[in-house]
C-alpha cells in the first residue's frame, strides 16, 4: 500500500532463556525448557490526531470466521451455542473456608464520586450506538481529563471532569471500531476490528497504550517463515523494509452503524477459510496525553494464537501475555520495547513459550514511583489446570521476566516460585461452566473461575513494594466469592503472602473481580454481583491499609443493580477493569455489565470510587 511503509530488520534470532515446564502442585519445575524469539515490527508508523477525523462511508468489517476460542469473540455471534457446557461443582476446597469474610466490612462504604453509563445497549456517542457484541471484555483507561473504554472490538473516549471538561461522562468519539486508530497504517490492523483489545493509562509517560490481537491467520508474506499452530515452537518474524516512520495518515472514524438485531450474528458455516500464515498484534501509542490526538502505531507478527492478551505497563516494556489455544496448556508471554515506542521510533518484541501454565498476568504499575532499577516484572498465575480437570490448588505461581534491549541473550525468566495460600477450588470448575443462575431463566452465567483477573496490580510506596492479585472461587455457602492477596516484594525481588481473604458475605456469587491499590496502600475491589434472585449487576469493596489483614472492612458500595436476565449467551463480561487516577492517585475507576429493565443486551457502567483520605 502507498501509505504503508515497513521497517528494515534483519531477520530475528532466537535466544535462549530460562522458562519452566508446567505449574500445578509441585515447585520443582525451574528446568529451562523453551527459548524465546525476537520480533522486529513488521510496521510501524505516525498518525494524524484522531480529533481531525471526518466520517467516511467505508464499512468497518467485524472478524468473520474467528478460530472458536473460548476467550476470543464468539463464532456463533454470540448465541453461545457453540460454547461448551459442563455440570460445575459448588464444593469449596478443604481449609478455604477458614479465610472467608462472611459478613461485610462495617466501615462506611467507599464514596461514589462518580458514575455513568459507558457502551451497550442503549449509548449513543458521536459516531451512533454502540453493537453489544457478547462478551464485553471490558477494558477501562483512565487519563488527567479523559476516559477511554473498549468494549470487545469497539471504543469510544469520554470527558472526565477537571481543568479542562465541566462534566464527567460526555461521549468525545465513539463508538468505533478498535481498527479505527490504525486507519492509513494498511494491513490486518486496519482491516477490521478484533475483539479483546485492550487500552492503558501509561502514568509514567502520561500517554495512552492501545493492544489489539489479530485473531485470523494472514495470507504468507515474502520471507515469512510457514506459522506453526499451538502447542508447537514460535517462529521467527519476518524482516522488514526501510523507510518508518512514513507520513502521517488520518485515522478512521465510521459513520453511525445500524441498530442491534438481538440473536442476530455470524454463524461458523460458511466463514471464510483461514490463511496459512502468522496471526499478529497491533499497538498504537499516544504522542501526548490527548487521546484524541496522534498516535505512533506497531504491528507484530505472533506467530501462535494471541487469545486474552493482558497489557501490563513496567518502566522497560510493555508486558502482553496471551493463550495459544483453549485445548493446549500453553501461554505465550511478549515485551516490547516501550522507551523506543514512546519515541515513535522501530522497536522490538520478544516473546517466550511457556507450557504448561494457567492464564498468565504480568504485574502492572499503578502509581508514579517505580521499582528499583532494573527489577524484573512479576508475572502470576493460579494452580490447577482446568484441560486435567485439576480445579484446585493452594498455591500461586511466581516467574521474574527480565528484558535486555541491547543484548536480548541476557533477557531472562525465572520460575515457577510457588507460593503458598489458602486452598481454593476454581468458582464453578472454571470458564464455560454455565454456572451462575438468574432469575427467570434456566441460563446461568460462565464464572472464568480457572484464571487470576485483570488486572494484577503492583504498587511501591517509599520501600514497599506490593502486588495485589484476585480470583473467583466457590464458597463454603455454595456460591461465589472473591479471593484476593497482598503479595511483597523483597529487595531479592522474592515474593511472599502478605495477606489473603475471600470476600462472600453471603451465599450469593461475587466473581470476575479487578483491584487496585491507591496511593495510601488502601485496596479497592470491583466485581460482578448476582444468583437468583439477584440479577446481575456491579458492586465495590475496599479496605484501608491499617486495616486487620484479611478482610475488605469498608461497606460493600452498589455501582449498578441488574434489572434483567441475560438470556441470550452464558458469557458474561469474560473480566472487568479498574484504574487509578492520575489526577490525585488515589479514585479508583471501575467498569462492569447489567442489563436495563426489558434488556436485551448489557449495558456497562463506568464508576469512581473514592476512599477516606483521598483528596
Amino acid at each position: 500500500m502507498q501509505d504503508r511503509e515497513v521497517i528494515r530488520a534483519g531477520v530475528a534470532m532466537a535466544i535462549s532463556i530460562a522458562v519452566i515446564a508446567g505449574v500445578g502442585c509441585s515447585t520443582d519445575r525451574d528446568r529451562p525448557t523453551t527459548v524465546a524469539t525476537v520480533h522486529h515490527a513488521v510496521a510501524h508508523d505516525v498518525s494524524l490526531p484522531l480529533a481531525t477525523l471526518a466520517a467516511t462511508d467505508v464499512a468497518t468489517r467485524e472478524e468473520d470466521g474467528a478460530p472458536v476460542n473460548a476467550l476470543a469473540p464468539e463464532a456463533d455471534g454470540g448465541s453461545g451455542e457453540t460454547e461448551r457446557r459442563t455440570a460445575p461443582s459448588h464444593v469449596s476446597a478443604r481449609g478455604s473456608a477458614d479465610i472467608e469474610q462472611t459478613s461485610q466490612g462495617t466501615k462506611p462504604g467507599a464514596t461514589l464520586v462518580a458514575s455513568f453509563d459507558g457502551m451497550g445497549e442503549g449509548f449513543a456517542g458521536p459516531q451512533g450506538g454502540a453493537v453489544a457484541r457478547n462478551p464485553s471484555d471490558n477494558t477501562l483507561a483512565v487519563g488527567r481529563d479523559h476516559i477511554m473504554q473498549i468494549v470487545n472490538s469497539r471504543m469510544a473516549i469520554f470527558t472526565k471532569k477537571g481543568t479542562r471538561f465541566e462534566v464527567t461522562g460526555q461521549p468525545l468519539y465513539g463508538p468505533v471500531g478498535t481498527n479505527a486508530v490504525f486507519k492509513g497504517f494498511g494491513g490486518p490492523c486496519e482491516e477490521r476490528p478484533n475483539g479483546d483489545a485492550v487500552a492503558r493509562y501509561d502514568q509514567l509517560a502520561n500517554r495512552w497504550l492501545i493492544v489489539m490481537p489479530i485473531f485470523r491467520r494472514l495470507p504468507v508474506r515474502e520471507n515469512e517463515p510457514v506459522a506453526g499452530v499451538a502447542g508447537e515452537p514460535a517462529r521467527h518474524s519476518m524482516p522488514g523494509h526501510a523507510g518508518q516512520p512514513g507520513p502521517a495518515q488520518k485515522l478512521y472514524e465510521p459513520p453511525p452503524e445500524p441498530p442491534v438485531v438481538p440473536g442476530a450474528g455470524r454463524g461458523a458455516q460458511g466463514a471464510p477459510a483461514q490463511e496459512k500464515g502468522s496471526y499478529g498484534m497491533c499497538y498504537a501509542v499516544s504522542v501526548s496525553a490527548d487521546p484524541l490526538g496522534a498516535y505512533y502505531r506497531y504491528e507484530f507478527v505472533r506467530p501462535l494464537f494471541p487469545d486474552y492478551p493482558r497489557p501490563a505497563v513496567w518502566p522497560d516494556g510493555y508486558y502482553v501475555p496471551s493463550s495459544t489455544g483453549d485445548d493446549v496448556i500453553q501461554k505465550h508471554a511478549c515485551v516490547v520495547d516501550r522507551t523506543r515506542m514512546l519515541r515513535g521510533e522501530s522497536a522490538t518484541e520478544q516473546c517466550v513459550i511457556v507450557d504448561g501454565v494457567n492464564f498468565l498476568n504480568n504485574a502492572d504499575l499503578d502509581g508514579t514511583q517505580v521499582p528499583p532499577a532494573g527489577a524484573p516484572n512479576i508475572m502470576l498465575a493460579a494452580g490447577g489446570t482446568q484441560l486435567r480437570k485439576v480445579m484446585e490448588d493452594d498455591g500461586l505461581y511466581v516467574w521474574k521476566f527480565h528484558v535486555d534491549w541491547t543484548d536480548s541473550s541476557k533477557t531472562t525468566v525465572s520460575g515457577p516460585t510457588k507460593v503458598v495460600v489458602a486452598p481454593y477450588h476454581y468458582l464453578c470448575d472454571g470458564q464455560l461452566t454455565n454456572c451462575v443462575p438468574q432469575p427467570g431463566t434456566d441460563r446461568r452465567l460462565d464464572a472464568q473461575g480457572d484464571k487470576l483477573m485483570a488486572r494484577v496490580v503492583y504498587r511501591r510506596r517509599g520501600n514497599t513494594e506490593s502486588v495485589v492479585a484476585v480470583h473467583s472461587v466457590n464458597t463454603a455457602a455454595g456460591g461465589g466469592g472473591v479471593r484476593w492477596y497482598e503479595l511483597g516484594v523483597q529487595q531479592d525481588r522474592s515474593v511472599s503472602l502478605v495477606q489473603q481473604g475471600t470476600y462472600a458475605p453471603d451465599g450469593m456469587y461475587r466473581w470476575l473481580g479487578s483491584p487496585a491499590m491507591d496511593r495510601n496502600g488502601n485496596i479497592g475491589i470491583g466485581y460482578s454481583f448476582g444468583g437468583a434472585p439477584n440479577f446481575a449487576g456491579q458492586r465495590f469493596a475496599a479496605r484501608l491499609a491499617g486495616d486487620p489483614p484479611g478482610l475488605l472492612t469498608l461497606w460493600e458500595t452498589v455501582l449498578a443493580e441488574g434489572a434483567a436476565s441475560q438470556t441470550n449467551t452464558l458469557r458474561w463480561e469474560d473480566y472487568s477493569q479498574t484504574a487509578v487516577d492520575p489526577g490525585d492517585d488515589c479514585t479508583i475507576w471501575y467498569v462492569g455489565d447489567y442489563l436495563k429493565a426489558g434488556a436485551m443486551n448489557y449495558s456497562t457502567r463506568i464508576g469512581a470510587f473514592r476512599l477516606p483520605g483521598c483528596e
